[in-house]
């Protein structure tokens, strides 16, 4: 298991540890809620410190810190770029990027179904804003979900995996999401934060489309890979090396 690997699997358990633990607060500890329905600056409560751990990680991927995060998301920046040698065949790229963005709209698309759904049944009455969080905690777990097993995303996009992925830093806007339903400092911050992550990442791709595509950026092949997050596709690999 690679290093990266090991760190994204001990972020998988404490994020499950979070979710048992906003659980046990959701019948045990309501109180926990309160920043949800403002006053976020009066008093400090536990969620105080999951909103300071979301925040940090957006933090995060808009700068090409020297922290163990997975190339998928940090393929944006320039330094993590190793361009091929050859000159860069412009017209292959555009339909590679032209391919996978229609893709990713179509992602888009269902996850807009999904908030109108949870959108109407808050508005209904149905679920409250501690529920609209629960589900953004879940997307949370469900998240690394996607990394370290088993990614539906993949299937619908035809990525090879999280480092070719086209809409890895997705993951904060689609997770937060739900915030933004709720009128509070805590959900409105989340979810504006997730929305410049969002904005900055479609506008790399819009300005840098070579640091996407493996073709043209080398760090991207399997050969030169040193997350090994995607462990059936890095089997595969090994296979073919032996």
């Amino acid at each position: 298991m690679s290093k990266i690997r090991r760190i994204y699997m001990m972020r998988f358990v404490g994020r499950c540890g979070i979710l048992l633990f906003a659980l046990f607060c959701v019948f045990f500890s309501p109180d926990v809620f309160a920043p949800l329905y403002g006053g976020f600056f009066e008093s400090f409560t536990l969620l105080h410190l999951l909103w300071g751990v979301w925040v940090f990680d957006m933090v995060c991927q808009l700068f090409p810190i020297k922290k163990e995060i997975s190339l998928g998301s940090m393929k944006i920046f320039r330094a993590r770029f190793r361009p091929i040698r050859e000159k860069i065949n412009r017209e292959a790229l555009r339909g590679y990027i032209s391919t996978v963005s229609k893709s990713a709209y179509g992602v888009m698309l269902l996850w807009i179904a999904l908030l109108a759904v949870l959108g109407t049944l808050y508005y209904a009455g149905i679920i409250n804003e501690i529920i609209l969080l629960m589900v953004s905690i879940a997307f949370y777990v469900c998240d690394l979900i996607c990394v370290l097993f088993w990614c539906p995303f993949r299937l619908m996009m035809k990525t090879r995996c999280c480092t070719t992925c086209r809409i890895f830093n997705w993951d904060h806007f689609m997770m937060l999401s739900p915030m933004m339903f709720i009128n509070s400092f805590f959900a409105r911050s989340l979810f504006i934060g997730s929305v410049i992550i969002f904005v900055a990442w479609e506008l790399c791709i819009l300005l840098h489309p070579e640091r996407f595509w493996e073709h043209t950026n080398i760090a991207l092949t399997c050969a030169e890979c040193t997350d090994k997050l995607c462990t059936q596709y890095c089997q595969k690999l090994r296979k073919r090396q032996k």
